[in-house]
């Protein structure tokens, strides 16, 4: 591909340089009509049985964004007392809410039970709390179903090294603590992992979750998790995830269990990253350009602390050159290394990468920044986080969050 931004008509007529110009640098830039037409997407992953998306809200928790998953017929999944918080801040109905718990305090539960947020449990000590807090009440547990998958290692969320779920050997004992509390188990949930390409890994897990599910009664939902891939590599005509293929193959799992279970509970899913990451890019200046020891390092000020993932996953993310607003062509390339602004080493965006030739004044337009971007960004080294600004489907921008200043982050300062 030869230019994402171009092919796509990401900016709709606007120029990136007014953006910025108006907005500040850097600066995330969101198309509504992607992240709607992937948010419908994935509301269509099973139409034969009852089924809803849950979008993870971690991916991105701008208030804009979850009310277009809400539109969409999306419903949600959270983390804490935060997520809730938004999502309900949102317009969310809290029926329409996942409490998705890790490892969390007595007043987060509390928090769930109060709003009636339907929580899901993962691991037994967590489920005993449950029951002291709401005896009687109604819950789902997350069982660890012995297969992960992902691009890297700590977002492989199931299989023999993780922290995530309850093991199968230990259902037994989900049983007795039900039953000492008189709890309901209404749903169980799984997730193995985030970002995989080949659905083979999913369908394995989806097939061992049903089977486990048949140990348990009555169930209102089964969810299997989320983490459809998306090309990162797409400059490089990497394929997109085969949505459809991965339904005609999904279905017949689901036909026998549904007939072998006797009834068709609900399905749910968990995309995050497939909803928003390629509906936004990070638009960034390049400030200087320098050769160290033989290397060619062009430095900007997209540092880590506005986008983690290159130095903590040591993740791709495809960059296109822009100058005076206009995609410069992936000819005549050389071999750099894209850095931020922040005191770190490992403080790298795009590493040994082959690249128009760049030059101070230029913009970075990173690609599929709208997941883990924003919503893992810090103030670090007391830059302040970046705005965040929506190209409607009409063609108008609109600010979705105001750039933060130096000023917001003193107000957290107590007097000295």
């Amino acid at each position: 591909m030869e230019s994402y931004v171009n092919n796509s008509d990401f900016f709709k007529g606007n120029n990136p340089e007014d953006l910025v110009a108006q907005y500040g640098s850097p600066l995330y830039v969101y198309n509504e009509e992607i992240l709607r037409t992937h948010m419908d997407a994935v509301a269509k992953v099973i139409t034969k049985y009852p089924y809803t998306a849950n979008y993870s809200i971690k991916a991105n928790s701008n208030l804009h964004i979850l009310k277009l998953a809400l539109e969409e017929g999306n419903n949600c999944d959270a983390m804490g007392i935060g997520e809730m918080s938004m999502l309900l801040a949102a317009g969310f109905p809290t029926d329409r809410i996942f409490f998705v718990s890790n490892n969390v305090s007595a007043e987060e539960l509390q928090f769930a039970i109060d709003h009636n947020i339907m929580t899901s449990l993962d691991s037994l000590c967590q489920l005993e709390l449950f029951g002291t807090l709401n005896p009687g009440g109604k819950c789902a547990v997350r069982i660890n179903p012995g297969v992960g998958a992902g691009h890297h290692d700590k977002v492989i969320t199931a299989g023999k090294k993780t922290k995530f779920g309850i093991a199968e050997e230990d259902i037994d004992q989900i049983f007795e603590i039900a039953k000492k509390y008189n709890l309901t188990i209404a749903g169980i949930n799984q997730h193995i992992g985030s970002l995989f390409m080949d659905p083979e890994p999913y369908l394995k897990a989806v097939t061992n979750l049903l089977r486990i599910a048949m140990r348990f009664e009555n169930l209102e939902f089964i969810d299997f998790g989320g983490g459809y891939g998306i090309p990162y590599h797409k400059l490089d005509d990497e394929a997109e995830y085969n949505m459809e293929d991965f339904k005609k193959r999904l279905e017949p799992i689901l036909d026998k269990f549904v007939e072998e279970y006797g009834s068709a509970p609900l399905f749910k899913s968990e995309p995050g990253r497939y909803c928003v990451a390629e509906g936004c890019v990070i638009l960034g200046r390049v400030q200087s350009v320098k050769q160290n020891a033989g290397k060619k390092y062009v430095g900007t000020d997209i540092g880590m602390n506005v986008l983690v993932r290159p130095s903590m996953y040591d993740s791709w993310h495809d960059v296109e050159v822009l100058r005076d607003g206009k995609v410069v062509p992936r000819t005549d390339l050389e071999e750099v290394t894209v850095t931020g602004n922040i005191c770190e080493s490992g403080d790298l965006l795009a590493k040994d990468r082959m690249l128009p030739k760049m030059q101070r004044g230029d913009l970075a337009c990173v690609l599929d920044a709208g997941a883990y971007g924003y919503s893992m960004a810090s103030p670090y080294n007391s830059r302040p986080r970046p705005a965040e600004v929506m190209i409607q489907k009409d063609g108008s921008v609109k600010l979705i969050r105001r750039r933060e200043t130096v000023e917001d982050l003193l107000r957290y300062m107590q007097e000295v």
